[in-house]
C-alpha cells in the first residue's frame, strides 16, 4: 500500500476506555448541578455503591473525592479560564460539558496529574458521557489550558483589581461576587485582610467526625481511625480529626449512624445551643430549620441525654 492509500485509509474505531473514578465525580458533579445537591451528601454513597461493586479502593475513593471537592472548590476561577478559551460565552455551552472541562482543569492546574494523563483521562471521560463529537471540543480547550499554570491564566482572565476589585478578588479567589462583597463589608479594612479570609476559605479541609455522645465516643472514634490519622478536635468535645483523610464511610461508628461528619463549626453551634439557659421543663426541643441534619442528629443525642426529645 503506498503513502497516499494509507493516509486514506480511516483508523479503526476505538471504543471508549470507562475510568471508574472520574465517571464517579463526573455524577457527583452533575448532581450538585442539577439538584442543587449537596456535595458533601452526594458524593459518600457514590463511594460506598462503587466500594460494594469492587471498582474502588481506597486510593480511588481519594482521587474522586479530590476531584469533586477540588473542581467545586475552585470552579468560579476554572470557569472563567474555560471562557477565555472558547469563541462562545459560557452560558452556551453545555453543562454537562462544562463539568467534564472543570474536572480537566482542575487536574491540569490544580493536582500533579501529569498533563498528558490529565487530558488524556478528560477526553476519555468526554467520549463516555458525552459521545466523540463534544470529546474532540473538550480535547481543543483542555489543550488550550495546558499550555499555562493557574497563575498565569489567572493573571490573564481576572479584571485589574484597580478596576473592579471585587470582580477581581471573585476569579482570583474564586468565590460568587457577592460572597466577596458581603464578607469585605464584615470585615472592614483593606484588601489583605479579605485576601486572607478569601484563602483561608479555599484551603483543603480536614475531616472532622463527630461521636453523637450517648451512642458513640470520642475514644471509639479514636482507635477506629488509628492513632497515626486521628487526632483529638480543637474545641468540640465530640470531634476527632481525620489528619490523613480517609474514607469516614469505611467506620462503622458512621455508618450505623453513631457517628458522623461534621466540622467542629457546626458541632459548636449546637452545643451552644444545648448550652443556653432556660426556664420551664427541659423536654421538648424543635429545630425548625433543619437541613441535612448534622446539627439536629447531635441536638437529638444531647437532648436524649438529658430526657428529652427533639423535633426537628
Amino acid at each position: 500500500m503506498n503513502e497516499q492509500a494509507r493516509r486514506r485509509t480511516p483508523k479503526p474505531y476505538r471504543r471508549p476506555k470507562k475510568d471508574p473514578v472520574r465517571i464517579l465525580a463526573f455524577e457527583a458533579l452533575r448532581a450538585v448541578d442539577e439538584r442543587d445537591a449537596y456535595a458533601n451528601l452526594v458524593l459518600p454513597p457514590l463511594l460506598k455503591k462503587a466500594r460494594e461493586q469492587g471498582d474502588f479502593d481506597a486510593r480511588d475513593a481519594a482521587l474522586a473525592t479530590e476531584l469533586v471537592y477540588g473542581t467545586l472548590r475552585r470552579q468560579g476561577t476554572y470557569d472563567a479560564i474555560i471562557a477565555g478559551c472558547i469563541d462562545r460565552p459560557l452560558r452556551e455551552v453545555d453543562p454537562p460539558v462544562l463539568d467534564v472541562l472543570a474536572l480537566g482543569a482542575h487536574q491540569l492546574l490544580g493536582t500533579r496529574i501529569p498533563t498528558h494523563a490529565a487530558v488524556s483521562a478528560s477526553v476519555e471521560l468526554a467520549r463516555v458521557v458525552l459521545g466523540d463529537g463534544r470529546a474532540k471540543f473538550v480535547n481543543a480547550v483542555l489543550r488550550k489550558i495546558s499550555q499555562d499554570d493557574l497563575d498565569t491564566w489567572v493573571e490573564r482572565v481576572a479584571p485589574p483589581y484597580d478596576d473592579d476589585a471585587e470582580d477581581h478578588l471573585a476569579v482570583v479567589h474564586s468565590h460568587p461576587r457577592w460572597v466577596v462583597s458581603a464578607l469585605w463589608d464584615s470585615l472592614g479594612g483593606g484588601r489583605a485582610g479579605i485576601e486572607d479570609l478569601l484563602e483561608a476559605d479555599n484551603e483543603r479541609p480536614e475531616v472532622t467526625l463527630v461521636a453523637r455522645p450517648g451512642r458513640s465516643t470520642k475514644d471509639e472514634l479514636l482507635a477506629a481511625v488509628g492513632e497515626e490519622s486521628g487526632l483529638p478536635g480543637r474545641w468540640s468535645p465530640y470531634a476527632v480529626r481525620m489528619a490523613e483523610g480517609g474514607e469516614p464511610g469505611a467506620l462503622e461508628a458512621v455508618r450505623e449512624g453513631r457517628a458522623g461528619v461534621q466540622d467542629e463549626g457546626s458541632q459548636l453551634v449546637a452545643i451552644a445551643l444545648a448550652d443556653a439557659p432556660l426556664e420551664g421543663s427541659d423536654e421538648r426541643w424543635l429545630d425548625a430549620c433543619a437541613g441535612p441534619g448534622g446539627k439536629a442528629a447531635l441536638l437529638a443525642a444531647l437532648a436524649a441525654q438529658r430526657g428529652a426529645s427533639l423535633l426537628a
